[in-house]
């Protein structure tokens, strides 16, 4: 039985803490697992911008995802490599990913999913759709120092198609978060990647096993489920 995550889970969550409207949104790519949500939560509850990587290939989803955006009247701001965003004093997102001269025709859509890194003082998180190793290459080509973040979301659920070993070392982060459904038919993540992250000594928070997952900033990182 499928199960509608705007209607069951992400409305009543933002509804239950007292939120009755949303600033900004962040969709990385328009696998149906990345956007089904936010794309209930569009007719039911006002928001005034979301962002989206650049696309280089048509779908259902974001025909779908147009056309509520302007029947509601949802500002969509479209990014690509290069670019920031200023949400407020100290808080920046680098756009790092995707790039109109590295597009990926390979598995397209996630491999050119929207990779940015969310800069606060010196606290960074890098934040990775479901880029694959072949984006992550590209990435990698492109970026050197500017990949280095405090925490890094594991890209595509921790599959082994993702986190080569040459992007973990350029991300050198402290923790690793893996948004991750508990008993996936896709066996996500895989021990291939967790093995990579132990190695490292990189502290895992998986929602599988931990549920939420909180961060707190003061003089320290906190990190709760």
């Amino acid at each position: 039985m499928k199960v509608n995550i705007g209607k069951n889970t992400l409305l009543p969550y933002i509804l239950d803490r007292r939120y009755n409207k949303i600033d900004l949104a962040i969709i990385t790519h328009m696998d149906l697992d990345h956007c089904d949500g936010i794309i209930y939560l569009m007719q039911k509850i006002k928001i005034k911008t979301i962002v989206i990587g650049k696309q280089y290939e048509t779908s259902d989803n974001y025909k779908k995802f147009l056309k509520i955006a302007n029947t509601k009247k949802i500002n969509v701001k479209i990014v690509e490599a290069g670019e920031k965003i200023n949400i407020e004093k100290n808080i920046i997102f680098d756009i790092l990913w995707p790039d109109s001269k590295n597009i990926i025709t390979e598995n397209s859509i996630n491999n050119n999913s929207l990779v940015f890194k969310l800069k606060y003082k010196g606290f960074s998180v890098l934040f990775t759709g479901d880029i694959e190793e072949k984006a992550e290459k590209k990435i990698l080509e492109k970026y050197s120092k500017e990949l280095q973040s405090t925490i890094l979301k594991i890209a595509h659920h921790g599959s082994k198609t993702s986190t080569t070993s040459e992007f973990l070392k350029a991300v050198n982060p402290q923790y690793a978060l893996i948004g991750v459904g508990k008993n996936n038919k896709f066996g996500h993540p895989s021990e291939i990647t967790i093995n990579k992250l132990k190695e490292m000594n990189i502290q895992i928070y998986r929602t599988d096993e931990f549920g939420e997952i909180t961060i707190k900033l003061n003089k320290s990182i906190k990190i709760s489920s």
